[in-house]
């Protein structure tokens, strides 16, 4: 047993158990890391959670730890990892470790990270602010290590930033920074007694431990203080979840998305279950092997009154088998609980996943309208409506020589019908429709006389399209996705169109809505980024045409043209460009009386987010993210995220209605590189999407390039503010209390209703009074069943709507359910023996480790994997005398592979680790040697 760079911490009968020291390496890699990040912004006057310095640190923190991470699992798997030259960004982190085509996920994952709250204010710093946080940031690691366990991801990012958020507000607000050396983030979330001392200290002197800088620490303090702790838990969180699930959690791989069918099984579908059952296997196995497969497959079933419950596996066979087995039967009358069960989905399903509803019926509980929206909005997820009940495609009329349209009849060639079109006006621009004047008017069959060319336009419709599924094409609008009206028959080909529209470097160009229907003209930047460029649009009776930016043009009716292909089914029309793509503006004229969406997307690695945030200036300047809808006609503030960065500069950011009503940015200034606050002086009435334009620079300057970008999702402003936290956990058993505030300059009694996605029960206020310009307070309180396992995620979403449903909004929560925590003790690791020589070709012998680890009285070890080191393992448990259960290890190695590092993860998620190398001693003092074997091991 060599000591050197061990030290004897704690002891049980009969064994000596070891911990490793924190090596110290890290902290000079980090330094030096952290200068090449982003050289030049660090302007560290003050630290303030959500700064822009706030940003940089845990991003900084972020890149390292996620690189350790793509470089430790490359080495499990046997695969290379090389960085690319220069500083770490997330972009050259993505393509070094991820097969996603676009940093998107990554960008989202840091973003998603650093908007948490803070669990306490720290500003007010005392020894009991610093014991009740301390309390607080010790649920949430424990509330991440059990949610990462059960794999959802999203609520883990939001535990995990609140925990981070809060640690960096400590580290820079008191002694702790100071003491940084003394206080390393192993003894601040440790047992209680080796802090009590330290928090004594801070209560007692903090003020001794204050700069100049209201309350914060040197720059060159605050920085090494802050980034070792960051760095320090995430480092814990990775090695209890293990460097898979780790990557998964920063969004490194697509697959942490998921892909959800709702598929209504009433008697209406007996015919339909077979197709569907094609239908879903044909997605499936689209994405299979791609980098858009993926993590886990979800199936909602509805039926009336029942829907649910959510099936879940991330076995694609063992999904197909569980649709294979769903029967029709019942459903009574003709409306069903479709929305009920895409709720179910959208609260089960991870942010960002994409979700098909198949059905023949309307929604029976249309009043989860608004609770949908308000999950679609902040979920970001994408739903598409495959409907196989659309009136209009039963019975239509078809082209010349078919003669059905109701009571009128066009069964004379030429006749005019008994009806008038309103007058159109066609739009500046408009390729001719007809090759002379004499062609007939929009609405009207072609002529078919001899010698003339046989035009072929979209028959007229029976009916607009079935006026059930308006509440279905709102949602899919909003979210990004398709509703596509098709018959049974044609559902295959429908689905086979749109599923490319998932892709993860899929972004949007351009998405509107015009209800009622008119003549209009988009237009649309493409740069050379773009590939795979495809419009879609929905709608009944309509005529377009797509100019490319060198003025080529190919009409709705030609299915092979000179930009590419035009597929239809139903109400459904896919342009999917073909050719050569030409970079500038393009455009699409479409001319319909009808109403009609469209939607222009493309792969690229230029994308972006953002968040409305509101701009602080007390009691340090720094902002906060909202939540919820923004105000209308308020100002607001948004922050944006654009990638690839070092090539891209943004030039403007608006708010986009669905009719084209544009509100542009009045303030656009970077931040960070890559990294914009936008301010916009007033918030449109009603829904609309964030658009943003700017330069792409390629090469050189004389390549400079336009490219624009629009947000698929759907937002709304609102004239009703409501704002709900806690940063309590949801202990088993226990009633929580969550209260909420809402204001609004609308007077009277408002509406609140309250759900979760589990059902546990609730109670809360069902209405609150409030007078005009004023605020009313309520409160839900949420009880978990006591046999509710830790790492349970709970949805809870609080609506709030005006007098006569003239407004409303509402407030999403993600609450984790967690016992509490006692185990606080890692466990622990005895190095009892090691075996073999290694002379000569190291290749030709082997060496032999021994080593006992146990959690003492703890909650148990649960798994023990080798960190680092090319040996198998082996274990087996034996319990002594005392009862105490221990895990024999070992592990056989080549003599070249020199070093061993052990890591054992408890019930609970506390890590311990195992240390050996079998190297010869060197002279080298203990610190030097550990800066060099990590950076050996960070090769």
């Amino acid at each position: 047993m060599t000591k050197g760079c061990f030290k004897q911490i704690l002891t049980f009968p009969g064994f000596i158990l070891l911990s490793r020291f924190t090596m110290v390496a890290g902290r000079v890699l980090w330094l030096l890391m952290l200068l090449s990040i982003q050289r030049g912004t660090w302007a560290f006057f003050t630290f303030t959670t959500n700064s822009i310095n706030h940003f940089q640190m845990t991003e900084a923190a972020i890149l390292r730890t996620t690189a350790d991470a793509c470089r430790s699992f490359a080495r499990e798997m046997g695969t290379e990892f090389t960085l690319p030259q220069g500083p770490l960004t997330a972009e050259s982190l993505v393509e070094a470790c991820s097969s996603s085509e676009s940093a998107i996920g990554f960008r989202v994952a840091i973003s998603e990270i650093t908007k948490a709250d803070v669990l306490v204010d720290v500003h007010d710093f005392n020894s009991e602010t610093l014991q009740r946080g301390r309390k607080l940031i010790i649920n949430a690691i424990a509330a991440v290590k059990a949610v990462v366990k059960k794999h959802n991801f999203e609520a883990a990012r939001a535990e995990l930033g609140a925990a981070l958020n809060t640690l960096q507000d400590f580290y820079s607000h008191g002694c702790l920074g100071q003491l940084g050396k003394m206080v390393p983030y192993s003894k601040f979330i440790g047992p209680d007694g080796p802090i009590k001392k330290i928090f004594e200290k801070c209560g007692s002197h903090s003020e001794e431990h204050l700069d100049s800088h209201d309350g914060n620490l040197s720059t060159e303090t605050a920085a090494l203080a802050i980034n070792n702790v960051s760095v320090d838990l995430l480092e814990d969180i990775r090695a209890a979840a293990g460097d898979e699930d780790f990557l998964r959690l920063m969004k490194m791989d697509q697959s942490t998305s998921a892909l959800c069918f709702v598929i209504d099984t009433t008697g209406s579908m007996g015919d339909d279950i077979d197709i569907v059952r094609q239908t879903t296997s044909f997605i499936i196995d689209s994405k299979r092997g791609t980098p858009d497969e993926p993590y886990v497959y979800i199936l909602v079933p509805f039926n009336d009154p029942d829907f649910g419950p959510l099936f879940e596996t991330t076995d694609a066979e063992e999904f197909k088998r569980e649709i294979n087995e769903l029967v029709a039967y019942g459903g009574g009358d003709y409306p069903e609980m479709s929305l009920s069960a895409l709720e179910l989905a959208l609260t089960g399903a991870a942010y960002y996943s994409e979700i098909f509803v198949f059905t023949d019926a309307s929604a029976k509980d249309i009043a989860l309208k608004s609770t949908i929206l308000a999950l679609i909005e902040r979920s970001k997820s994408t739903v598409n409506f495959l409907l196989t009940n659309a009136l209009g495609l039963r019975g239509r009329l078809g082209f010349p020589g078919q003669e059905s349209f109701d009571h009128l009849s066009l069964s004379t060639v030429g006749q005019q019908p008994p009806f008038a079109f309103p007058s159109i006006e066609f739009p500046t621009g408009w390729p001719p429709l007809f090759p002379s004047d004499s062609g007939p008017p929009f609405g009207y069959p072609p002529a078919t006389t001899d010698g003339q060319q046989q035009y072929d336009y979209p028959p007229l419709s029976r009916s607009l399209s079935n006026p059930a599924n308006k509440v279905y094409q709102e949602l899919a609008q909003a979210s990004g996705g398709l509703a596509v009206e098709v018959t049974k028959a044609t559902l295959p080909q429908a689905t086979s169109i749109i599923v490319d529209s998932s892709n993860s470097a899929l972004v949007t160009l351009l998405q509107a809505v015009r209800d009622p229907g008119m003549s209009s003209r988009f237009d649309f930047f493409v740069d050379s980024s773009l590939r795979n460029l495809t419009i879609y649009i929905t709608g009944q009776n309509l005529v377009f045409t797509v100019t490319s930016a060198t003025g080529v043009s190919q009409m709705h009716n030609e299915t092979t043209g000179a930009l590419g292909t035009i597929k239809r089914v139903g109400n459904f029309f896919r342009v999917h460009v073909t050719k050569p793509l030409q970079k500038g503006l393009w455009f699409i004229n479409i001319l319909s009386i009808q109403p009609y969406t469209v939607k222009v997307i493309g792969q690229s690695p230029i994308a972006f987010l953002f968040n409305f945030v509101q701009i602080l200036q007390h009691p340090q300047p720094g902002f906060e993210f909202i939540q919820s809808r923004p105000l209308t006609n308020s100002t607001a503030s948004l922050l944006v995220y654009v990638t690839e960065a070092h090539s891209v500069r943004l030039t403007e950011v608006a708010l986009v209605k669905e009719s084209g009503e544009t509100v542009v940015a009045r303030n656009l200034e970077e931040k960070l590189r890559g990294i914009y606050l936008a301010t916009v002086a007033m918030v449109p009435e009603g829904s609309f999407a964030v658009q943003v334009k700017g330069i792409n620079k390629r090469d050189s300057i004389s390549s400079l390039e336009l490219f624009q970008r629009q947000s698929p999702t759907q937002f709304r402003s609102t004239r009703v503010n409501i704002n709900a936290q806690t940063t309590a956990m949801l202990e088993p058993g226990v009633a929580l209390a969550i209260p909420f505030t809402v204001s609004s300059n609308i007077g009277g009694s408002f509406t609140i209703r309250a759900r979760n996605n589990h059902g546990f029960s609730m109670s809360f206020n069902s209405t609150l009074a409030l007078e005009a310009g004023g605020q009313a307070e309520g409160t839900v309180t949420l009880t978990a069943p006591s046999s509710t396992p830790s790492g349970t995620d709970v949805t809870l979403t609080i609506e709030a709507e005006a007098p006569g449903g003239t407004d409303s909004n509402y407030d999403v929560l993600r609450l984790i359910v967690l016992a509490e925590v006692s185990d606080l003790h890692p466990p622990t690791c005895l190095l009892t023996n090691v075996s073999g020589q290694c002379t000569g070709n190291c290749s030709l012998s082997t060496w032999r480790l021994f080593a006992g680890l146990t959690d003492g009285n703890g909650t148990g070890i649960e798994r023990i994997r080798v960190r680092q080191g090319s040996g198998t393992l082996n274990t087996r448990v034996v319990t002594g005398s005392d009862g105490v259960n221990v895990t024999l290890a070992t592990y056989e190695a080549s003599c070249c592979s020199e070093e061993v590092e052990l890591v054992a993860v408890d019930a609970v998620g506390n890590v311990g680790t195992c240390f050996r190398s079998i190297k010869a001693p060197s002279s080298v003092p203990c610190f030097l040697r550990k800066i060099i074997a990590e950076l050996k091991r960070k090769r």
